[in-house]
């Protein structure tokens, strides 16, 4: 018992002497439960909403503000076509596309039927669009039924009584809600982000531990060649592993390339390399492999799996998780992934959108990584 002791005794102290593990285990778990509690709400609310109001009338206005008063659904954009309502979900900036016709107003006021169209992303989590779909129903029963109310409160009871606005959904790109279409580019995301990260938050604190870091330091061998030679490697088996799950997707899954294949390989190639450059900076600040583990799974992997719209909608996150996510490479690439893959999107739709901010925090990560790798030698 006394030998049991003096082992737990020596850990003990080992941690307590060891700031750096001490806030590693207690910070850093605290740190990502509130994260990560206030990031997942598990509501669908302020969901973004395109409309197209070619009616511009008293009536239409009314029927739009009966989706938008209840804060389920916020119009951000007013466009004049069906093709940009389109634009908009291709780049992932609505999930929602509403088009009023022209005579919206005129065939209400004749005591019509008028059709609207509604156009839901298809390519979000089939669980979402169902719930985008009966809430979009709903509102637009209520908004029938007050119109409605209104024809008898000025015309009287007619002889026939139905519903004069039609709202036909339409649930784009994945119509009958298959979920491996929505997360077979999700998971593929995911697992490079993992394999990258965790490859190379090992490659410089393993020379450390083993002590062949000072054998490559007094080579000739410069600071930039030295991470280079590490991490093209990596680069190379990550590309291989997206060959294979791509090719593992479309044989056992049915989820083939809708998009281009070269602008797929290409942007991937720049995301594994800002994640290979994430874990080299992440080896440079760690004394020892446990602790970039433990930081890249805390700091890096766990958020990415829980904030970067893998599972949950990014939409009605707080502003500071939102943001948070978006410094993750894996955040754009997911939405590069998924318009590629399931809407056959092109990076030059998603330029703004996901491609810009992608190759600007991967070339930031990978900057950093050469500086910090080099002060370090």
């Amino acid at each position: 018992m006394f030998r049991l002791w003096t082992i737990m005794k020596k850990e003990i102290l080992h941690i307590w002497r060891d700031p750096r593990t001490m806030a590693l285990i207690i910070i850093l778990p605290a740190m990502l439960l509130l994260l990560l509690g206030y990031g997942i709400s598990g509501e669908n609310i302020h969901i973004p909403i395109a409309v197209a109001d070619l009616s511009r009338s008293d009536q239409s206005r009314d029927f739009i503000q009966k989706f938008t008063v209840s804060g389920d659904f916020d119009l951000q954009y007013l466009v004049n076509s069906e093709n940009e309502i389109q634009h908009l979900i291709d780049i992932n900036s609505v999930k929602v596309g509403m088009l009023i016709p022209e005579d919206f107003g005129r065939r209400l006021s004749a005591n019509k039927k008028v059709d609207v169209v509604i156009l839901i992303d298809g390519s979000a989590n089939p669980t979402d669009a169902s719930t985008f779909q009966l809430k979009l129903n709903a509102f637009s029963q209520m908004a029938s039924q007050d119109v409605l109310i209104r024809m008898f409160t000025l015309n009287g009871m007619g002889n026939k009584i139905e519903m004069p606005i039609d709202a036909r959904t339409r649930i784009l790109y994945n119509p009958s809600g298959d979920i491996k279409v929505y997360m077979i580019p999700g998971l593929i995301c995911v697992i490079l982000q993992v394999q990258t990260l965790l490859l190379s938050a090992l490659a410089i604190v393993k020379e450390r531990e083993q002590g062949t870091m000072e054998q490559l330091i007094v080579t000739p061998i410069k600071p930039w060649e030295l991470m280079l030679g590490k991490i093209i490697p990596y680069l190379v088996v990550c590309l291989i592993d997206l060959f294979i799950m791509l090719w593992l997707g479309r044989l056992l899954f049915g989820v083939t390339v809708r998009g281009s294949m070269l602008s797929l390989i290409g942007l991937s190639a720049i995301f594994i390399i800002g994640s290979l450059g994430m874990g080299v900076l992440i080896s440079n600040i760690s004394q020892t492999q446990m602790q970039a583990i433990y930081i890249a799974m805390f700091i890096v992997v766990i958020p990415a799996i829980i904030l970067s719209g893998l599972i949950f909608p990014r939409e009605s996150m707080p502003r500071f998780t939102y943001w948070y996510s978006e410094l993750l490479p894996v955040t754009q690439f997911l939405q590069i992934t998924r318009g590629i893959i399931v809407r056959g999107t092109s990076a030059i739709t998603l330029l703004w959108t996901a491609t810009i901010p992608m190759i600007i925090t991967s070339i930031l990560y990978f900057i950093a990584s050469l500086v910090a790798f080099r002060k370090h030698i």
